[in-house]
């Protein structure tokens, strides 16, 4: 793993896949998977940009900061034809479909009431916890964490280091369904039959609040409304959200940690 020693380290982020890791740095994007044959593609490239003047908006540049990592799994998927994403497996989608279907009959019956969108929250999360239990996935998450932390503390061997991530998108659960708890209950109460629309809003505003909170958690690492703020992310990756994974797993995270430092121009 190269040492970058010359100038502070990469702001790194990550997703894990079905059968890899997904790097992104500050302007490339970088990914390996483990192909059937058992060999370990590499790709990497550019990341599309689309902030500009709004970056400085609270609220709204963590909407975009989301669309950006979201833009580039297309670029993924035509680099590296192999690499499996977490929500194309069969069960995932079916979870899916289920949790929408419920999560329509339980709003329906509810009424508008605070237990029902809290039900409808957490049955929300069904899809997201089947591709976690199910396949890979969690033990790649474990590699995102543990190939990024390695990095970071200047450590040539990411066995050892954790499999739990301080900028793990599992800080982001608690604000954003508290968000969209309360921003959905005011709708609720406002507008007798809220539109699509309004709900659309609402859930791209608790998008960006939980982005905010979460960046603030960052900024005051210390403290103590931080460490209880993370305190809920740090458990679900514990007890849920990652594995440890194997060596050859770990394998893939090394080979997507040195594109992604190539493609940066640090190896």
């Amino acid at each position: 793993m190269p040492d970058d020693t010359r100038e502070d380290k990469l702001r790194l982020g990550g997703m894990a896949l079905a059968n890899g890791l997904l790097v992104h740095g500050p302007t490339h994007w970088a990914a390996a998977v483990r192909r059937p044959d058992g060999t370990i593609g590499v790709a990497s490239g550019p990341k599309p940009r689309l902030q500009g003047r709004i970056e400085r908006v609270p609220g709204a540049r963590g909407i975009v900061r989301l669309g950006e990592a979201m833009v580039v799994i297309p670029l993924v998927k035509r680099a590296l034809p192999e690499a499996r994403l977490p929500f194309q497996e069969g069960k995932v989608l079916a979870a899916a479909a289920v949790a929408s279907v419920g999560g329509a009959a339980l709003r329906k019956r509810a009424r508008g009431g605070l237990g029902g969108e809290a039900a409808v929250a957490a049955l929300s999360l069904v899809p997201s916890l089947v591709a976690l239990r199910g396949g890979d996935v969690a033990a790649y998450h474990g590699v995102e964490h543990k190939a990024i932390a390695a990095y970071e503390a200047g450590d040539d061997d990411a066995r050892d280091a954790a499999k739990e991530h301080d900028r793990c998108g599992s800080h982001l659960m608690v604000p954003l369904l508290a968000a969209n708890l309360a921003g959905i209950t005011v709708l609720r109460r406002v507008l007798e039959r809220p539109s699509k629309l309004a709900d659309a809003a609402v859930s791209a505003a608790s998008v960006g609040a939980a982005v905010e909170v979460f960046a603030w958690s960052e900024r005051h690492a210390g403290s103590p409304a931080a460490r209880a703020l993370r305190r809920p992310g740090h458990e679900l990756q514990r007890a849920v959200g990652t594995r440890e994974p194997t060596e050859e797993q770990l394998d893939v995270g090394r080979a997507a940690l040195g594109e992604i430092l190539r493609a940066e121009g640090r190896s």
